[in-house]
């Protein structure tokens, strides 16, 4: 068992690095350039709902088919609502938090709103991926650790890994459209990934529960996501929507369409 949580521990550092070098690109960018960013925005929202149905709540279903006594619709609505909900609360909260902070001014600090809820939602998609990857190698010692079985759980590590590329940059792209330093966009969404080598080590260990528990954890997560991309990302990127009517839009679809692809082709 041991060797497996290691196993699994080294499979999510990897897909961790991957997120690192998402966040990366965000080098790319000399100054933030409006037009742009805007675009990478829509890419970061096109990411983001397309990541909540093919890497979340697709799986969340097919597991719940598997070992939840529950009907799936039931499991994967429930944790979806959930997870919008949640984001909801931590935005009355944060929105709270910011106009108790700024009540000198008189109004709330829009901008730490919008940051907080971004990265919250991304690591939020993390954790169950993690745990997905923590059970993929636990489950080998009651599947029977054989080569063909090792292969899948390394296939279910490669594919989460390719996902979080664009999620990196989904983090760190919106950070300097914000105003951050490269620098600092790029800490932030790396580590938004960080969660995953954690949870990969938890699912490993706790195979037999967190196999209970993924399914809603899953759609939770895709649930937080899906109300971030739709209340503050999508309208963010379409404030020049005026001067170049479907730029942005078509940051979306490239997002949507790249991830869909790789979770589609590595699944």
């Amino acid at each position: 068992m041991d060797n497996l949580v290691l196993m699994a521990l080294a499979a999510t550092l990897g897909t961790w690095f991957v997120t690192a070098l998402g966040a990366a690109t965000v080098a790319f960018f000399k100054s933030p350039n409006p037009t742009a960013l805007n675009l990478m925005l829509g890419f970061a929202s096109g990411v983001m709902i397309a990541a909540s149905f093919w890497s979340l709540l697709q799986p969340a279903i097919e597991r719940a088919e598997a070992v939840s006594e529950l009907p799936a619709y039931f499991v994967s609505t429930v944790g979806f609502l959930f997870g919008a909900l949640f984001m909801w609360a931590s935005d009355k909260v944060v929105s709270f938090a910011g106009a108790k902070a700024n009540s000198t001014q008189g109004k709330p600090n829009e901008r730490l709103n919008r940051i907080i809820m971004l990265v919250l939602s991304i690591t939020l998609h993390n954790i169950p991926e993690g745990l997905a990857v923590g059970v993929a190698f636990g489950a080998l010692q009651n599947g029977g650790y054989t080569a063909e079985n090792l292969m899948g759980a390394i296939t279910i590590a490669v594919g989460i890994g390719l996902q979080n590329f664009p999620e990196g940059a989904a983090v760190s792209v919106p950070l300097r459209r914000e105003g951050y330093s490269r620098r600092r966009s790029f800490l932030i969404g790396q580590a938004s990934g960080m969660v995953e080598p954690v949870a990969g080590v938890i699912g490993a260990w706790l195979v037999v529960y967190t196999e209970a528990i993924l399914p809603y954890a899953l759609s939770f997560a895709a649930g937080a996501m899906i109300l971030v991309a739709v209340h503050e990302l999508i309208p963010e990127c379409q404030k020049n929507q005026k001067a170049q009517p479907y730029f942005a839009t078509m940051g979306i679809v490239l997002g949507f369409a790249v991830m869909m692809l790789l979770d589609v082709m590595l699944g």
